[in-house]
Parts: C-alpha cells; sequence; structure tokens
C-alpha cells in the first residue's frame, strides 16, 4: 500500500497563513480571482498546443509510484525532477547527499502542515519554490499545480514567492480547474502555453 496515498486528492489548506496578513492575502487573492488573461473556455485549447521541451512520462509512470510507494525520494529520483523542470538549476542540487533528501523528504510527504511540506523541500540545495511545487505534484498529488513564471504571468501576477502566495495560488487553480472541469495540470499546460506563446521574449527555465 502506499504511504502517502491518501494525499492524492484535493489539496487542502486552513485559514492559518492567509489570515495571518489579511491585507497581502486580499492582495493575492483579488490578483489570482481576476485578471486571467484568456477565458475558461479555452483552456482545453491551450493545454493541447502545450510545447514544452522535456517530456515528464518518466516522472509520471517511474518516480510517482516510487515517491508514493517510499513515503519519500531519492537523491537520484530528485536530480531527474530538477532536470525536467530547471536544467539550468539542476546541478546546484547535486549537493545534496542522498540520506538528507530521503530525510527532508520524508518529513514533507508525512506532515499535515501545507507550509511545512512545500518549505521542508525548499531547505535542500538548489530546490527552488518552482521545484519544490514540482515535486508535490509529481510525487503526493496532481492538484498540486507547478508554480512557473509562464503560468504566474498568464494570471497577471508578479511578486516574490512565498506560502502566501503559494497557497492561494494553489486554491485559485484548484477553484479554476474545478469550474473549467478539467485537471489542474491541464491548467498548468494551458496557463503555461499562453505565456509562451504571447510572451515570447521571457526567458525561463523554473
Amino acid at each position: 500500500m502506499s504511504l502517502i496515498a491518501g494525499l492524492s486528492h484535493t489539496v487542502q489548506f486552513t485559514n492559518e497563513g492567509l489570515n495571518s496578513t489579511p491585507r497581502i492575502a486580499d492582495r493575492v487573492g483579488s490578483i489570482l480571482a481576476d485578471v486571467v488573461r484568456f477565458p475558461a473556455n479555452e483552456i482545453e485549447q491551450w493545454a493541447r498546443r502545450y510545447s514544452y521541451p522535456r517530456t515528464d512520462h518518466h516522472l509520471n509512470t517511474v518516480i510517482r509510484p516510487a515517491a508514493q510507494r517510499q513515503g519519500y525520494i531519492t537523491r537520484d529520483q530528485l536530480l531527474h525532477i530538477c532536470r525536467w523542470k530547471s536544467p539550468r538549476s539542476a546541478p546546484k542540487a547535486e549537493a545534496n547527499d542522498d540520506p538528507y533528501v530521503r530525510e527532508l523528504t520524508k518529513i514533507s510527504f508525512a506532515t499535515t502542515s501545507e507550509r511545512v511540506r512545500i518549505e521542508t523541500l525548499t531547505l535542500l540545495t538548489g530546490v527552488s519554490w518552482p521545484i519544490a511545487s514540482t515535486i508535490l505534484h509529481y510525487t503526493i498529488s496532481e492538484n498540486y499545480p507547478i508554480l512557473d513564471v509562464r503560468a504566474l504571468w498568464s494570471l497577471g501576477i508578479q511578486g516574490t514567492y512565498s506560502f502566501r502566495l503559494w497557497e492561494a495560488y494553489v486554491r485559485e487553480c484548484q477553484r479554476i480547474a474545478s469550474e473549467a472541469c478539467v485537471t489542474v495540470r491541464m491548467l498548468d499546460k494551458a496557463l503555461w502555453q499562453y505565456s509562451k506563446i504571447r510572451q515570447q521574449n521571457l526567458r525561463n527555465d523554473d
């Protein structure tokens, strides 16, 4: 039986992070809700045009089931995820030794605190917020969106990565996906591709 199979459904957040600083939370929520750059009925159309340069087949078919069986990921599995998400940043992650990767990801996967879950992963050398979100998506639940500067641009968001932004972003991506009757991953692809076409001067690696 999977050690983290129970986390494969909709991700649940408490209100603690948002309510602690209402003005910041309100601003993030407003940005997310009001300035999606294309209508929901175009999500599938944009997702079909998805042209990310690297396939996630290995992440879906090998790393996801292994991580859910183990309850952690290994250094090699971490490096696979990093190389898919951010080839330029991936060499930094090679500094992590295997016991450290296993221990930190075990804590991340086991906790019931969403803040601990993602911020623990950023303690790993070379693991940014976008890479941490990618780890969560391909190990714990497909209902975690993948943070990416392209996706954020397509939602009209600018700013520094933080737990407050992440919490609001997850909630809003799940809301949009649910109302549009698409998966969170399909929404991810649509947001990324829309920026790829409309914001061609942007270079992003994570």
